[in-house]
């Protein structure tokens, strides 16, 4: 017998309540893992309290070996098109604390525990339009709502787009579509998001989870190891993007906060940039 023993990995049961305010979590028996992002049982409204709770709810799945397949996704009818009216308070109060503690270092922690600490198959599932995009299109595979419009919101809201959504963009699209994509606020329609490469498949709202666990279905048909190996090979491609380009895509989007000197998450701010989305056109200058 060992003169030690194994530390304690996460309960399903016991994450679940601890981040039940920011994901409603679901898990099957064969360890497929249902979780919905929702602020009050809503779609979700950033804050940097649900900012930071993803990338701590994705490193607590990757602890817990009983889960095998994770699907990702938001509430009712859209992903995230609001900020939560207080949420960003201490971006207003402290924007060098804010800077570091809650944008650079939880925003590298949530895109990189995405890419690095799942050793399982992820799926994203778009149930509609919303910002913070690179969430659900980093996923192993993304499906997506025919009405969901994806685009990015940083330039218009006087912010640098370098928070991953950059390293996602610029791996999906390319460099030209990607660079009219960030600087003009592009919103790309499920349609195009297809023609793109930057979703799967296109499906009515009412029938993305059915057909997520679907698709779970057929990845879990193959061993647990088979799965789990799979998945790093199809991965690789992110995994070097954002060694390459994600530190230093969040130091320049920091230093621009910071030179600039100003928050930029006000709700108000943010339902700005986002009136052209919701009335289904391209961009707001045209």
């Amino acid at each position: 017998m060992s003169l030690q023993e194994f530390i304690p990995t996460p309960k399903f049961e016991d994450y679940r309540e601890v981040f039940k305010d920011f994901f409603k979590l679901e898990r099957r028996e064969d360890g497929v893992l249902l979780a919905q992002a929702h602020t009050l049982n809503g779609p979700v409204q950033l804050n940097v309290q649900n900012h930071r709770a993803l990338g701590q709810l994705l490193k607590t799945i990757g602890a817990d070996p009983q889960n095998e397949l994770l699907i990702l996704t938001g509430s009712g009818d859209e992903f995230m098109m609001d900020s939560d009216p207080h949420g960003f308070q201490i971006e207003e109060e402290n924007l060098e604390y804010w800077a570091y503690e809650h944008a650079f270092k939880d925003g590298r922690i949530n895109v990189s525990s995405l890419i690095n600490d799942l050793e399982i198959p992820t799926i994203g599932v778009f149930n509609g339009s919303g910002f913070h995009s690179e969430v659900l299109l980093m996923c192993d595979l993304t499906i997506c709502s025919e009405d969901a419009r994806i685009f990015d919101l940083h330039y218009g809201i006087s912010s640098v787009p370098g928070d991953g959504i950059h390293s996602c963009f610029q791996e999906l699209l390319g460099v030209k579509r990607a660079a009219y994509a960030l600087l003009t606020g592009e919103s790309i329609d499920a349609k195009t998001a297809l023609e793109y490469g930057m979703v799967n498949e296109v499906l009515p709202r009412a029938d993305l989870i059915a057909r997520a666990y679907t698709i779970a279905d057929h990845i879990m048909s193959q061993p647990r190891t088979i799965r789990r190996l799979t998945t790093q090979i199809v991965r690789r491609p992110w995994k070097k993007r954002i060694t390459d380009d994600l530190d230093g895509g969040f130091g320049i989007q920091m230093f621009g906060h910071l030179s600039k000197g100003k928050a930029v998450h006000s709700q108000e701010h943010i339902a700005s940039t986002t009136d052209y989305v919701r009335q289904g056109r391209k961009n707001d200058f045209d």
